[in-house]
């Protein structure tokens, strides 16, 4: 059936009622404003980072002592012209957000601001190389099912999300706003697995199959912490002021001493709440206060039952008994 242009006639007219929507307070247009960071360039940034600190895994194979320094002084001169746009750029949304200066009338060179952030981050990739060999280390000693730290590299989600949310929380620590949100933003896409780039996450760090994890802006983790899929680390509440706005920058994530698990679909909630060293939190527990050291937190064992047509299930102790 042939398309009716006199209906097409209205598109016109529908457009104007759409861009009549782009009001300057309706918080989801960004017209006449210097440009925001490239969602692409940023993405591009952390898949080049990932070739450095994991080289001869992804977009360039055949890398060995000879062509090393070639290939990876490459990355870094690009690491450097393209961080120090996209960071120059998210300083001055962050100028004109929070200090309200319109358009791009500061005065600030915000490029040589993003220049220095870029350098000081790019001067820290050894130790942050050295931070996520513990990671591959712990998700090795972690998991009886990995044969080598290659598939760790390769195929773990977990540790894919935990690299991201390293570089992210290094970006976020060196004070560059907006971009370490955009990197494990694209993490939680891929992975399903959530990290806020504000979270503190010492060493030898595994998240186990991963799915649906998700950790706040202000948890604390220790050191050989483990964490299985389904598990969030969260807020019990958001207090808010006098106006009912919402109170930030306060502590509303739980901590996690060293070499704790906490198992699958488990939630830990609360800015005051600690999961005291080597501890265990059970599968599917909800924990809203303090757990001392060396405690083990589980549910009652539930009772199952299992009918059929050729037997009856007969409850006992929580353990089945079958009559045939």
């Amino acid at each position: 059936m042939a398309s009716d242009f006199r209906l097409k006639g209205q598109l016109p007219e529908l457009t104007e009622r759409i861009v009549s929507t782009y009001t300057p307070d309706d918080g989801m247009n960004h017209l006449g404003h210097c440009p925001l960071p490239s969602y692409e360039e940023v993405i591009e940034a952390m898949l080049d980072l990932k070739d450095i600190l994991y080289p001869g895994y992804r977009r360039r194979v055949g890398l060995h002592s000879g062509n090393i320094t070639y290939h990876v002084g490459g990355l870094v001169d690009s690491l450097h012209d393209r961080l120090t746009t996209q960071i120059g750029r998210a300083l001055r949304h962050e100028d004109r957000v929070v200090k309200r200066h319109r358009d791009c009338e500061s005065e600030v060179d915000f490029e040589a601001k993003g220049q220095a952030m870029t350098l000081e981050f790019l001067k820290r990739i050894p130790d942050l190389r050295q931070t996520l060999g513990t990671d591959v280390r712990a998700a090795f000693d972690g998991d009886p099912a990995c044969r080598t730290t290659d598939e760790i590299v390769f195929c773990y989600p977990g540790f894919a999300a935990t690299t991201v949310y390293r570089i992210a929380h290094l970006l976020h620590e060196l004070g560059v706003p907006f971009i370490p949100r955009m990197m494990t933003e694209w993490a939680h896409k891929q992975t399903g697995i959530d990290i806020h780039p504000g979270a503190q996450i010492d060493e030898y760090f595994f998240i186990d199959h991963g799915t649906g994890v998700v950790i706040g802006e202000t948890c604390q983790i220790g050191r050989h912490v483990k964490v299985y899929q389904g598990v969030t680390l969260g807020a019990l509440s958001f207090p808010t002021d006098a106006d009912g706005h919402l109170v930030r920058g306060h502590k509303r994530h739980p901590t996690i001493e060293d070499r704790v698990v906490i198992y699958a679909n488990a939630t830990v909630l609360g800015g005051r709440t600690v999961i005291g060293h080597d501890s265990v939190i059970g599968s599917s527990v909800w924990v809203t206060r303090s757990v001392s050291p060396l405690t083990t937190v589980t549910l009652e064992k539930p009772q199952l039952k299992v009918r059929s047509a050729s037997s009856d299930a007969e409850v006992l102790d929580g353990e089945l008994n079958f009559q045939i």
